[in-house]
Parts: C-alpha cells; structure tokens; sequence
C-alpha cells in the first residue's frame, strides 16, 4: 500500500482541501495520508475544532489516515515546521510523495529554487547578513540576497505563502535525502483573500465567516464546506485562547520567552513592555508589528511562550527519532493502513504504545500530551489523548 502525503491544518476542512485529495488521485496515487497540525497551528492560533473532529473531517471526505504532527513543530516558523514534517514523514514506508497547494510553479521549479536556497557558499551568507541590516524579514533577505546573486528565479515565485511553505518541504526533503517526491498542486482560492465566496474560499475567509456568523455567511458556507464539516459548525463557538495567552506572557520570565523559536534581538522585551501599556491581544500585536517582525511571527512567539515550546528542544526533536501518533484511518480496511505506516519510528494507535517512546521522543510526546490538556481546559471539553478514531 503506497501513500501520497499531505502536510495540514484543515482549519477547517473544506472544498479546496477535497479539490486537492481528487488531484492526487487524479496523479495517480490510491492512498492518501495527511500529517496534520494538532490543536494550535502555525499562524499562532488555536484550532476552531478539535484535533480528532477535523481528522475525522479529513478521513470522511477522502483521507485513508491523519496523523498528528508535533506541537513543537506545529507552531514553529516555515523552516522548522517544513523540517519536522518530512523528517517524520522519511521514517515511514510507503510514502512516495508530497503533495501541497501553490500558487505558481511545477515540481522542477520548486526542486531547483530549494536548491538554490540551501546554499551555503560564502557569497550568499554575506548578501543574506547584508540584506537583514535594514529590517526586513528573513524570507525576503535570503529571497532578494538569490536573486541579487543573478539567479534566474522569478521574485513572485518566491514570495507567495504556499509558495514559500512549498520551497521549505523541498528543501527539507533534499536536507533528509528523503525518496519522497513532491507534488505542487495549483491552489484554487487566494491564500490571504479575506472574502467569502461560493465554491471555494480561502481557510482565512471561512474562519472569519465562522467567527461573524449571519445568515450570508451561513448560505456560502454551504457551498465550501462538506456537509459534515458543516454540521459541525452549528455547534461551533470560538476557543478563548487570546487572553490566556496574554496571562501566559504576563507570567513568564523574559528570558523564558527569549528560548522561543522565533523570538530573536530582544523582540522578548518589546512584547513584555507593549503588553503593559496595552492589554489586549489584538492591539499589542498590532502596535509591535514592524517590517520584520510580521504579525504572524508574533503571534507564534505568544503560542510558543503559552505552550513553553523552545528552539532547543525543536532543534532536538528535529534531530531525533520520534514517533507517528494516529488520530484517525479509515474504518474499512484499517488494520493494513496501519501496518502499512508501521516502520523504523513507533507507532501510537492505542496507550500501551506509548511505551515505546524513549527520551527525544518521550519528550516530544509529552509537549503534545500538556497542549491537548491545554485545548481542552480552554474548550471546556475533554479528549483523551490516546483515541484512534476508526472512521
């Protein structure tokens, strides 16, 4: 049994997420397995829905397994993100290939552009230090220090969101020296468009749908989401995690915060000092954005302090064997889906798996374990975390 993966959030699942489980089968893979974001995701929020409920959205609608990514990774920036889901991913057997969203660009392209980004030479490491002088962000240092190189790459290419989420799992694949070939597949729907529209829609826009309410929004909603994802927002209200991530950046020790992956040039004190002065999680986000720092990495340092994840331990964790936590597969059939995914790192179907995991991985777990209680406490809600959901 051979899978074709695919690296999410379905946050929710919807109509765009389907469109692209149809061209992988159309590209000729039979199984799909999706390596999904758990709780809290990697724009530094958490999830509208429970990490089992949007894995059972996934498996209903065409997904033969979810897995759970790390929450370590899961709220890391694009490079440690990217990193973390191929590096478990080249531990399984049966995955042939990657497939993800872009806006532009064939497999050859995104191959060669990570090429050309995981240099290392001398003249590009001096361009990238030369092009940070003026605070711009990292992505758009080392793009303009490719590009400033004379390589023959096109800037927009470069710089679109599933683009530069694309470019880092090819580069993390060619880091892994993974057989896993990658799998562009042209978006349907804007990435940042914040409008609401019939057919297909950007995750953005369905979120803010949701959060508004109103009978339009209800009408289009249909049109975009599957008819189980749509049940279940009838029942949906908002996770009250902003104030306590606030409490949680109150509490913490600024050099605690430092230790974060994407805090870096004492960012940890600007967040400390505008919280004081504004105690409001959208007006301190939008008082310490600036050039560099852009307000998604803002709010991922919030999550990263809230979920105590470090540089340190994402790093370690990046470097170590981990392990591949079921959330869901499909009912018929899967046993040998499981069996299939069963290789050099454990897999954890049911709780007497668990004690399989050894020191990187035992940790790593235990990171996955507090933000599921996390979750929980904030929802009002309980799931256990050991639950393999036979759909």
């Amino acid at each position: 049994m051979k899978f074709c993966a695919v690296i999410c959030e379905y946050n929710p699942f919807h109509s765009g997420h389907k469109y692209l489980f149809e061209k992988v089968k159309e590209a000729g893979y039979e199984h799909i397995l999706c390596l999904m974001s758990g709780n809290f995701v990697q724009r530094g929020e958490a999830a509208l829905f429970h990490k089992y409920v949007r894995a059972r959205h996934a498996v209903k609608n065409g997904a033969d397994a979810v897995i759970e990514l790390p929450v370590s990774f899961a709220v890391s920036p694009a490079e440690l993100f990217a990193g973390g889901a191929v590096h478990i991913l080249s531990c399984l057997p049966n995955v042939e290939a990657l497939a993800f969203g872009c806006e532009s660009g064939d497999r050859a392209e995104f191959l060669r552009t990570a090429e050309l980004l995981s240099r290392e030479d001398k003249a590009f490491k001096a361009a990238l230090k030369e092009n940070l002088k003026d605070g711009t962000s990292y992505i758009r240092a080392r793009n303009a220090a490719v590009l400033g190189m004379g390589e023959s790459v096109d800037e927009k290419f470069l710089s679109t969101p599933n683009n530069i989420l694309g470019i880092e799992y090819c580069r993390a694949l060619l880091a892994e020296k993974s057989a896993i070939t990658p799998l562009p597949v042209l978006r349907t729907a804007d990435h940042g468009d914040g409008e609401l529209k019939e057919g297909f829609s950007s995750s953005s826009a369905i979120r803010a749908a949701l959060l508004r309410g109103g009978k339009k929004e209800k009408k289009l909603l249909k049109s975009v989401l599957p008819s189980d994802v749509l049940e279940d927002t009838e029942n949906f209200r908002g996770i009250p995690y902003q104030q306590a991530a606030l409490v949680a950046l109150f509490r913490a020790e600024r050099q605690a915060i430092a230790l974060t992956p994407d805090c870096a040039e004492g960012l940890e004190n600007r967040l400390v000092s505008m919280a004081k002065t504004n105690p409001d999680y959208d007006t301190l986000l939008a008082k310490s954005v600036s050039k560099r720092y852009t307000l998604s990495r803002l709010r991922r340092i919030l999550i990263q302090n809230f979920l105590g994840v470090t540089l340190k331990d994402v790093k370690r964790f990046l470097s170590s064997p981990l392990y591949a936590n079921v959330l869901a597969v499909k009912e018929q059939g899967g046993e040998e889906i499981l069996s299939s995914l069963a290789g050099s790192i454990p897999l954890i179907a049911r709780k007497s798996d668990y004690a399989l995991l050894k020191k990187d991985a035992l940790d790593c777990f235990t990171a996955d374990i507090r933000a599921n209680d996390l979750y929980n406490a904030l929802s009002g809600t309980y799931t256990n975390e050991f639950l393999t959901l036979f759909v």
